[in-house]
């Protein structure tokens, strides 16, 4: 889940994600990366409702799984596991990307595939792979259920529809975000938010050429690259994804989109290697997964992959 990449990289495509005005203090400090904004204004019912599906089996053909099954925001917005299972039993092709902050990226998935939440949420209800179903099947599940029934009508005004279904999903999903890193307390203009070896590190990120794919609000997301430049890196397909989001990267191991990285350090190494021919020394290394720590924000309250 952490792509750490150069300057000297060949961008397939640059497209620049929907951005949120930076603050004052972070143009102040001309920082390619910007605070994450608080969550956008929600229908409350829909929102609520949206949580509920989030954790609701039904939504699998044979209610075996939710969302929440491998995107835990109890933890890190993902899971824990090299590969999730599939409905067969057997591995998904890909690391599970963390639900955290998804709607600030520009495309949806390791691929990019989707354009749209409402699109991504569709085809994960959809694939073989992980639901099996439609939302035209959840819906006339909910609808059988009077208390969900009642839920609908409440926040849509009607009885459950497929598209409500994706709405509700959507409009909670629009929700998680986390700000409150210690690094956007940085970028705000509290100089006390970061220790000394954090902000050499992030200085180390930027002349390494890490801030020419990972920037923005969501240090990442915002394009797609080719990995493996200089060495082989994780697993040789796809060879172009889009690149991840570092926002939380601390919480969210294994890493690469195999999962083939256990801890940051290793992923850290072996992004350099790869990307930029560069063998890191160990206190370089030691300053990046400094710089990186400081990225976990905060949901509702609490650190994100931490106690309330």
């Amino acid at each position: 889940m952490i792509a750490i990449c150069a300057v000297l990289l060949c961008c397939v495509e640059v497209t620049p994600a929907p951005s949120q005005p930076p603050s004052a203090h972070a143009l102040d400090r001309g920082e390619p990366i910007t605070p994450i904004p608080a969550a956008p204004a929600a229908d409350p019912l829909k929102v609520a409702l949206g949580e509920k599906l989030f954790g609701d089996r039904r939504v699998s053909h044979d209610n075996s799984r939710a969302c929440q099954s491998c995107h835990d925001i109890a933890t890190n917005g993902a899971s824990q596991k090299r590969h999730d299972v599939g409905l067969n039993g057997a591995g998904l092709a890909l690391n599970t990307l963390t639900v955290f902050n998804s709607t600030l990226s520009f495309r949806f998935g390791w691929e990019g595939k989707f354009r749209t939440l409402e699109a991504d949420i569709e085809a994960s209800l959809q694939s073989q792979h992980t639901m099996g179903s439609s939302a035209a099947e959840v819906a006339a599940k909910l609808d059988a259920d009077p208390d969900m029934r009642d839920r609908f009508v409440a926040a849509y005004g009607r009885r459950p529809e497929g598209a409500d279904v994706v709405d509700a999903l959507a409009s909670f999903q629009r929700t998680l975000v986390t700000p409150g890193s210690r690094f956007d307390r940085w970028l705000k203009g509290d100089d006390a938010a970061l220790l000394a070896g954090e902000l050499d590190g992030y200085r180390l990120f930027k002349s390494l050429g890490c801030s020419a794919c990972h920037q923005g609000v969501n240090v990442g997301g915002n394009l797609f690259e080719r990995h493996g430049i200089f060495h082989p890196l994780a697993s040789p397909e796809p060879r172009i994804l889009r690149v991840p989001s570092l926002r939380n990267v601390a919480t969210t191991a294994p890493y690469f989109h195999d999962g083939s990285a256990p801890t940051l350090d290793d992923a850290v190494r072996k992004m350099a290697l790869a990307q930029l021919n560069a063998t890191l020394t160990d206190q370089q290394v030691k300053a990046l997964v400094a710089f990186l720590n400081s990225l976990t924000g905060t949901y509702r309250g609490a650190p994100v992959g931490g106690s309330p």
